[in-house]
């Protein structure tokens, strides 16, 4: 498999920044630190705070961020995500590998959740896995070469799903009916293949005035 999900240098200073404030909001969810121990660490961040809102501002928008709007020959766009993105710390991320070959149907993600992630004591929330699962097959059915959006997600939880493990989203398309795009999906443990949730989902694809228009939008809002 290839990992594939951006074309940044893994030592681009953005995504240090990133990392490091993935670090911040983990240590945040556990700390039992003393008052004066948060107050200095609120003060570092204000003034990290100010070093860039000094600096220029804007955002390139040649990409959107979702994956299920995208082409799958152009990853780019996944670098800003709030599941895949290396450039937003709100990301846990979820690292992106597909298949080497077209016979090769599973998109497959790797991801490791923090405590910032927790619902049930010890387990990821169930929101958390919705959103992987929208974003995971979002990318997946972009392989059809008409992606389109999300019309109907359903999930089946099947056991608590655990933080701080390794975990397997992997994602196929079952089936293309015109505009229609119908894929499924799992999440399960790396480590014992143990099955978490499954999702169906069906994309419809969007006409590319529809597109450009909501392209248009949000660099011109």
């Amino acid at each position: 498999m290839d990992q594939s999900a951006t074309e940044l240098d893994p030592d681009d200073p953005r995504i240090r920044l990133a990392d490091a404030t993935r670090r911040v909001i983990d240590e945040l969810a556990s700390s039992t630190a003393d008052a004066s121990s948060y107050l200095a660490a609120r003060d570092l961040l204000e003034q990290a705070t100010a070093v860039l809102r000094a600096r220029d501002h804007g955002r390139e928008y040649e990409h959107p961020a979702e994956a299920s709007l995208a082409d799958f020959g152009d990853l780019s766009f996944v670098d800003y995500s709030p599941f895949f993105g290396v450039l937003n710390p709100l990301a846990p991320p979820i690292k992106m590998l597909v298949g080497r070959s077209a016979t090769d149907t599973d998109v497959v993600g790797s991801v490791v959740y923090g405590d910032a992630y927790e619902g049930p004591p010890g387990c990821v929330h169930g929101g958390v896995i919705a959103g992987g699962f929208d974003e995971v097959l979002g990318f997946t059915q972009a392989r059809s070469g008409q992606p389109g959006m999300t019309a109907k997600l359903e999930i089946n939880y099947r056991s608590p799903t655990p933080l701080h493990r390794e975990l397997i989203f992997r994602g196929r398309i079952v089936g293309v009916d015109g505009r229609k795009i119908h894929t499924t999906a799992e999440l399960l443990v790396a480590q014992d293949g143990r099955i978490c949730a499954e999702a169906t989902a069906m994309f419809v694809s969007m006409k590319p005035q529809v597109f450009e228009r909501l392209m248009h939008e949000r660099a011109h809002p």
